[in-house]
């Protein structure tokens, strides 16, 4: 079956299907094939992890160490695991051939951003996604942009994409951590509502965008994980 169509059929059957319920059979569902969660332990991370714990606890966690994280989420990410019982963390690095041939000084960020966020993080994740057939991911349509329209399950490239927290909100993640007693990263309270990598996240006032602080002051918005047929999406809003 062609896979925009897999997935076409598959937003129909899950239409009023929870969370939780998405992620177990994205996990199980042989038409789609092998599946990994791609995580950044990042501010709302927690609840995808552990719907994801809860249904298979031996499921691939594709972590990216872009090497310019925050200490306290390198932190947070062994504590999440050992939390949940995650057994398949698999942190990904950029290449150190490549970043001694193009970021050998860790300014590329400064001069081209996409370029960093191509060489640290879009490019390993697609190494690392190939021997898998589909990825989890934890994109919500609350965050605005592009994202406002988006589906349960779509068709990036040849593998099938799986946002079970498509149509959550902030209150809802919060309220998911508090009835499960789930782990809170450190920075969120410090005024960090999206994390990424050092250089490039800063603090949100209140009443902002919760990504605001992601290349503040920049047209960039995406580090272009999510990309659309391999190309990075502007926007005109944070996303």
């Amino acid at each position: 079956m062609p896979l925009k169509e897999l997935a076409e059929r598959r937003n129909i059957l899950h239409r009023k299907s929870d969370a939780q319920t998405i992620v177990s059979h994205a996990l199980d569902d042989i038409q789609i094939g092998r599946v990994a969660l791609v995580s950044s332990f990042g501010a709302e991370s927690v609840v995808l992890l552990h719907m994801v714990a809860q249904a298979n606890p031996d499921t691939p966690v594709l972590f990216l160490n872009t090497e310019m994280l925050f200490p306290e989420t390198l932190t947070y990410q062994r504590e999440v695991a050992k939390h949940l019982g995650l057994s398949d963390i698999r942190v990904i690095r950029p290449s150190r051939a490549r970043l001694m041939e193009r970021d050998v000084d860790s300014i590329l960020h400064t001069i081209d951003p996409d370029a960093c966020c191509a060489l640290r993080k879009t490019e390993p994740l697609a190494e690392a996604l190939a021997e898998f057939d589909g990825w989890i991911t934890g994109r919500k349509r609350a965050h605005g942009g592009v994202r406002a329209a988006l589906p349960l399950y779509e068709k990036q490239d040849r593998k099938i994409k799986v946002n079970p927290l498509a149509d959550w909100d902030t209150a809802r993640i919060a309220a998911y951590m508090d009835t499960h007693n789930l782990p809170r990263h450190p920075l969120v309270a410090r005024g960090f509502t999206s994390l990424g990598c050092t250089p490039c996240t800063t603090k949100v006032a209140e009443g902002e965008d919760p990504r605001a602080g992601r290349w503040r002051g920049m047209e960039k918005t995406e580090c272009g994980i999510h990309i659309v047929d391999g190309k990075i999406i502007r926007q005109e809003s944070a996303a």
